[in-house]
């Protein structure tokens, strides 16, 4: 019985890990995913091990299934916890809504307007890239100010230029030593 339990809290680490391995893959997070990939190599060797070594029992093969399926369901749950990476949010509204867009602004979003033909006239697009760890906040503002938006969000594998990156560059020298730190 003891191996059982054991099997179990295997499978719950080793799936999460498994999940998280290759979001950071997906994700190029070399370090992040080489650390993942060891840890989760580690745990599967042995929880595969208890299986295959053991008295091969029904109950231990559906219990490493049932750990399996918990251990998706964990890693799921934990990667949206940590939400790692950006998306890319598309507003379509009727006409342009300036104390939506000034209110963005002022919470450090940054914020493309545009106008496009729609099939009922003349549409607003806002084009805004976000965290994901921001993007609830994101759509609550704007469901705020226009209930009645279409909003769709993506995740952007590569960006260059623009508002985004120059908030990159500056939080990435603020993290970096001073010269005279290095020595």
């Amino acid at each position: 019985m003891r191996n059982i339990i054991l099997i179990l809290i295997l499978q719950l680490c080793y799936v999460p890990m498994l999940a998280l391995r290759t979001i950071s893959m997906v994700k190029k997070l070399t370090l992040l995913t080489a650390f993942f990939g060891f840890l989760e190599s580690i745990i599967y060797v042995f929880g595969l091990a208890l299986v295959l070594t053991g008295d091969q029992s029904t109950l231990a093969m559906l219990v490493y299934a049932i750990g399996y399926s918990l251990g998706l369901m964990i890693g799921i749950k934990v990667e949206d916890r940590i939400a790692i990476g950006y998306r890319s949010v598309l507003v379509n509204i009727k006409t342009i809504n300036h104390d939506l867009v000034q209110s963005l602004r002022n919470q450090g979003y940054g914020v493309t307007v545009t106008q496009g033909d729609g099939r009922e006239g003349t549409r607003t697009m806002l084009d805004i890239l976000t965290k994901r760890s921001s993007e609830k906040a994101l759509f609550k503002l704007i469901e705020s100010y226009e209930p009645h938006a279409f909003i769709t969000s993506f995740e952007p594998t590569r960006f260059k230029g623009g508002y985004i990156e120059q908030l990159m560059k500056k939080q990435n020298s603020n993290k970096k030593p001073s010269p005279s730190k290095l020595r």
